[in-house]
């Protein structure tokens, strides 16, 4: 299949080599480091079984990929050359390393047409969004217009911005593409530049090798290089070098590899902004892949740079100061007058702080007031396009105030996880065409979710004079297999006499061969899929619940459409009024998940989740509440796993507390505890509070990883991947403690 091929290779372009992970993990097993007991590990029914005695010293976990009050996994920054140099992948890398490949889009970055790029510079950087596996955090910052961007930068002022991999996985979803900042600055950084610029070339090429090596370790694709300090001649003469080296190495190892430089400095060494490229700055222009300008730029400096990009307009993004700091066009809900002169001499855009409607207006109205930024701006923001199956999201922001899993509640109270964001619709107000009173409006909501923190939200009215009404949700660029799998869960609120469904167009339509669905236009290319009433029986965890009547008021439907010859281009919901009524009908609805599913993809058996591995356990006491009571600890402990991660879209992690035998048996008719999402092969349990051992029994508690595969279904309890971790108070009888663990 095309779509399949499509998917596969670019799946194989972000691995990276094969054995660097492996390498990784093996130098950090490799490193000696005192141990506080026996672990050992056994094999019983493919449940791997570890050994721990507890022991309130716990060894130190690297400060730099935890936090030090809770052991949780952070992302981290670099912050001088010495670092930078020094950085070598270890196995707490892992937790940094971005699961989502980037997607397949059209047009390619690379085609001339002009780009958005979105700097996210917000506080310093490195807030909320560094816990990797999220956090409880009230009304946190969250980006969902990714239609409208090409470039997503994450910025902040430290030597070396490793973008948290929450920001990654989220842009990569959406087609977008990643770049860290390496920054230097002032005083302090004309001497790191010094350092590594003046000498000869394997200093400059040392700097750039590791440069490359994180981005394609940790799966983003390039640097935004602002060097905002004077340089020497020995140092300015060097950097176009520095600048080709790093964009020509990035491109080898990197596909889709992105370098950009900053209107700062000279090629006199001045650091002197320019606010446009021109004569004194072309040459680093030149030496990468596009050029950065200052914001306080006139249309003057944009009619100059005409002459000087050349075929290169693209190449070149405007900077636009969303604050309005100094003297600039637009700003803030005033952007588009920027946009409005950039777009104008057929330029790209670089938007720097667009988080300021969160920074500086009420958090109460910050959904609102990110719509109304964005509505201003979009016509100014072509979008693009996603190439590759399976298509699913449940419209989940990546933060909520519960989390839920496919209609039922698994957590109740505030989170934030970046990378639990699923792909986002085209959001705001689509008006019919003509003179047709018909529209639908949509918005994000955390009201209601049926998987994940929240849903969409679509209200509309249909007018007396036509029968329905459609939203382009999704603008899709997808070969159609032979049998296309369609599923939506919605929910319409109120007794509303409006039927929903779900439409696709499509492109080819001369060779398109029609089968198996009703064309609503025979002269057109839009058609509305016939339900699966009957689903084939090795599809059926996929379709277990179509054409149901779900908990909390949900329908979902799903639709078989065989189309040959075709290319699926919009995704859209259509909503209609009942046969022989004539009034308007105003309806809300809300849409829980979309899927589109490549039916071969579900007929391939799942990989296992195996060599489940527990490490770095720490324990601390837990008082009790009162005296009687069995005294309690908080276990944090890392698993490992291994599994085939261009089949996940993430981990499920669960938990049995209980004290006792080996048996794996569950605790009556209780269900595990969900503990949270990963994004890798990796998790870092943190404080879950555990029943102490008594004298002469262990204590036991196991762990659960339930894949969860792309394609968007459950996987049976059975097939998930497990381990148990045995501890006691003290050694057993007869078994001395060694210095090492023999795991």
């Amino acid at each position: 299949m095309e779509a399949a091929s499509v998917r596969r290779r670019a799946a194989s372009q972000r691995r990276g080599p094969p054995t660097t992970q492996a390498r990784a993990q093996e130098e950090r097993e490799r490193r000696p480091g005192r141990r506080r007991g026996r672990r050992i590990k056994e094999d019983r029914e493919e449940e791997a079984v570890f050994r721990e005695v507890v022991n309130f010293t716990p060894d130190p976990l690297p400060a730099r990929y935890y936090d030090r009050e809770t052991s949780r996994p952070i992302s981290f920054y670099l912050s001088s050359l010495e670092e930078l140099l020094a950085w070598t992948p270890l196995m707490e890398d892992g937790f940094n390393v971005a699961l989502q490949p980037l997607e397949q889009r059209q047009p390619p970055l690379s085609s001339h047409r002009p780009r958005t790029l979105l700097c996210h510079d917000m506080m310093g950087g490195y807030l909320d969004d560094r816990f990797i596996q999220g956090s409880a955090v009230r009304d946190p910052y969250a980006f969902y217009h990714w239609p409208y961007v090409d470039v997503f930068v994450y910025f902040s002022h430290h030597t070396v911005t490793i973008p948290p991999v929450g920001w990654t996985n989220a842009a990569h979803r959406h087609a977008v593409c990643v770049l860290g900042t390496f920054i230097t600055e002032w005083q302090d950084g004309a001497k790191l530049c010094e350092a590594f610029l003046a000498g000869d070339e394997s200093s400059y090429q040392a700097v750039a090798d590791r440069l490359v090596q994180i981005a394609q370790f940790f799966r983003f694709e390039g640097w935004l290089i602002n060097i905002e300090n004077s340089l020497s001649p020995a140092a300015v003469r060097n950097l176009p070098r520095f600048l080709r080296y790093l964009t020509a190495q990035l491109h080898q190892q990197v596909p889709g590899g992105l370098v950009l430089w900053y209107d700062s400095v000279l090629q006199s060494g001045h650091l002197k902004w320019q606010d446009e490229l021109n004569k004194q700055n072309r040459v680093f222009f030149d030496s990468c892949d596009g050029f950065f300008t200052n914001y306080n730029w006139r249309e003057e400096h944009l009619q100059r740079m005409l002459g000087q990009a050349g075929e290169r307009l693209a190449d070149v993004y405007v900077g636009v100061d969303v604050f309005a700091r100094s003297s600039v066009v637009g700003g803030q809900f005033d952007t588009d007058k920027s946009l409005e002169l950039i777009r104008k001499h057929g330029f790209s855009v670089a938007l720097f702080a667009p988080g300021w409607v969160y920074e500086c207006l009420e958090k109460s109205n910050f959904f609102q007031n990110q719509d109304k930024f964005w509505r201003l701006l979009e016509r100014f923001l072509p979008t693009h396009s996603i190439c590759s199956l399976p298509f699913v999201t449940s419209f989940c922001l990546g933060m909520g105030t519960r989390r839920v899993c496919y209609g039922k509640e698994q957590a109740v109270g505030p989170w934030y996880h970046p990378s639990a964001q699923e792909t986002q619709p085209l959001v705001g107000e689509h008006k019919l065409a003509g003179d047709s009173q018909g529209w639908v409006k949509t918005h994000c909501c955390l009201a209601d979710a049926w998987h994940g923190g929240s849903s969409l939200l679509l209200r509309g009215v249909i007018p007396p004079e036509i029968d329905s009404v459609a939203v382009r949700l999704f603008s899709l660029q997808v070969p159609v297999p032979p049998k296309l799998l369609l599923s939506m869960v919605y929910r319409l609120e109120g007794s509303v006499a409006v039927q929903v469904s779900l439409e696709l167009t499509t492109g080819d339509a001369s060779s398109c061969h029609v089968g198996g669905i009703s064309v609503l236009n025979e002269t057109g290319s839009r058609h509305r899929p016939r339900p699966l009433r009957v689903p084939p029986t090795r599809l059926a965890r996929w379709a277990g619940r179509c054409g149901q009547q779900l908990s909390g008021g949900w329908i979902q439907r799903c639709y078989e459409v065989s189309l040959q010859g075709c290319l699926l281009q919009d995704l859209l919901v259509s909503f209609s009024r009942s046969q022989g009524s004539r009034e308007e009908e105003s309806f809300i609805c809300r849409l829980g998940e979309v899927q589109v599913v490549d039916a071969n993809s579900l007929l391939a058996p799942l990989p296992r989740v195996q060599n489940i591995t527990i490490s770095q356990v720490r324990w601390l006491p837990l008082t009790s509440a009162s005296e009687g009571l069995p005294s309690r600890l908080l276990l944090s402990c890392t698993l490992h796993w291994s599994y085939l991660l261009l089949q996940a879209r993430c981990f499920r992690i669960h938990c049995w507390p209980q004290t006792g035998s080996l048996s794996r048996e569950p605790p009556g008719a209780e269900k595990p505890t969900f503990l949270g999402l990963a994004f890798a092969n990796q998790y870092r349990v943190v404080d879950l509070a555990v029943e102490a051992a008594g004298s002469g029994r262990d204590g036991r508690v196991e762990f659960l990883v339930e894949p969860v595969p792309r394609e968007g279904f459950l996987v049976p309890q059975a097939e998930w991947g497990r381990a148990t971790l045995l501890y006691s108070a003290s050694p057993h009888p007869g078994e001395q403690t060694p210095e090492h663990s023999t795991s």
